[in-house]
């Protein structure tokens, strides 16, 4: 982004001013998470386009040469096995920008963290 420019406030902005070889895979992982958690409030949250209900679903964002998802540490350990082609830590996967994006993956991590929230949830309101 460039630094002379106001900061973005919405999804949409931040893909616009994102690099334009990354602005379609931007579009498209939206359009997964928004599909895995139907109703989400989007918002930016650090700068990073970001999907809650009560609480941070998930968060993504644009890299030099990938995009980071960031579903929580639960989602990286219950999806471990389909994201080992991918580099993770704790809370994050990298989806490499000159590569398809996992778009079916990506809505199914989502809507883990979607079911996980509303449990959790469920237990602190009890």
């Amino acid at each position: 982004m460039d630094p002379t420019k106001s900061k973005p406030t919405t999804i949409p902005e931040y893909i616009s001013v994102a690099p334009k070889d990354a602005q379609k895979k931007l579009r498209e992982m939206r359009a997964a998470i928004k599909t895995g958690a139907p109703g989400a409030v989007e918002s930016l949250k650090w700068s990073m386009p970001a999907f809650s209900y009560s609480r941070i679903l998930v968060t993504f964002a644009v890299f030099k040469n990938h995009i980071g998802f960031y579903p929580t540490p639960s989602a990286i350990t219950a999806f471990k096995k389909d994201l080992a082609k991918y580099k993770t830590a704790r809370g994050s996967v990298q989806f490499p920008l000159d590569k398809p994006l996992p778009l079916t993956l990506i809505k199914r991590i989502t809507t883990f963290r979607a079911k996980e929230l509303r449990t959790e949830d469920k237990k602190w309101k009890g």
